[in-house]
């Protein structure tokens, strides 16, 4: 298994689901120069105490940030703070996992559902990505080494098979989620626009799905446990090189037709 190497990793949505699941694993693996900057919407209410009790254990490992994905002052305070913490060595690794859901169809999505949605999944993800570009420039610049990485700087997007136009068209009876869906179709293409400017300061960008995974989000009807998904993510990040830069993968490695 390649393991991930970064220092610096940011982990957006990372007090349930699949973004708590990806700091303890992390963790496991963790070396002593790797730090974890855990963001999430509302770091002291009571769906953040799993995560703060991992930062308790491990306060040299952890940082907890606020980060809302949707609130612009937020996202620009995050970096301001993370910024003054990393110093010069810029961030490695950041990786967009908040997400919301949407569901419905033509006839029962409402403004707001399709507002909300774009908001998290498209905007928030952009600006994050925006206000933390020039600690993923200071990190490339830092390597000196060629090529692309995750251990050099990266942006892992978490898209789904939803915003796949030709995955999903099948499957849209069983998952009526419009709103979801066309969100995470304009979050696969800020990636692949993201990949095209970052090719020059050699920052990885790419977008990966999960699996229908259960958590608060994917339902217990999914068959697949958040444990197996995150093993196989952080297996596909850490084997990411220049060929993957700007794709569109799931936890096993298989390319997702856009």
């Amino acid at each position: 298994m390649a393991a991930v190497k970064a220092c610096n990793i940011l982990i957006t949505g990372a007090n349930r689901g699949l973004g708590l699941e990806t700091v303890k694993q992390l963790l496991k693996d963790s070396s002593q120069k790797q730090h974890i900057f855990a963001t999430c919407r509302d770091p002291d209410g009571p769906k953040s105490e799993a995560l703060r009790e991992l930062a308790k254990k491990h306060p040299n490992v952890i940082t907890i940030i606020r980060l809302d994905a949707d609130d612009p002052d937020s996202i620009k305070e995050s970096a301001k703070k993370v910024g003054s913490l990393l110093g010069n060595s810029g961030l490695n690794l950041l990786v967009n996992n908040a997400a919301k859901m949407g569901s419905g169809n033509i006839q029962t999505s409402s403004v707001e559902d399709m507002k909300n949605t774009f908001n998290t999944n498209v905007i928030g993800p952009l600006l994050i990505i925006r206000e933390y570009f020039p600690y993923l420039q200071a990190a490339a610049k830092a390597s000196g080494t060629p090529g692309m990485s995750c251990n050099k700087a990266a942006v892992i997007n978490i898209s789904s098979v939803g915003g796949s136009m030709t995955r999903m068209p099948p499957m849209y009876i069983q998952f009526p989620e419009l709103p979801y869906c066309i969100s995470k179709a304009g979050f696969n293409m800020l990636t692949v626009l993201a990949a095209e400017e970052f090719k020059a300061d050699e920052i990885l960008c790419m977008a990966l799905h999960p699996g229908w995974v259960k958590t608060e989000m994917g339902g217990e009807k999914a068959p697949l446990e958040s444990k197996e998904s995150v093993e196989g993510m952080l297996r596909v990040i850490g084997s990411l090189t220049e060929k993957q830069h700007g794709g569109f993968l799931d936890y096993t490695g298989e390319t997702i037709p856009w």
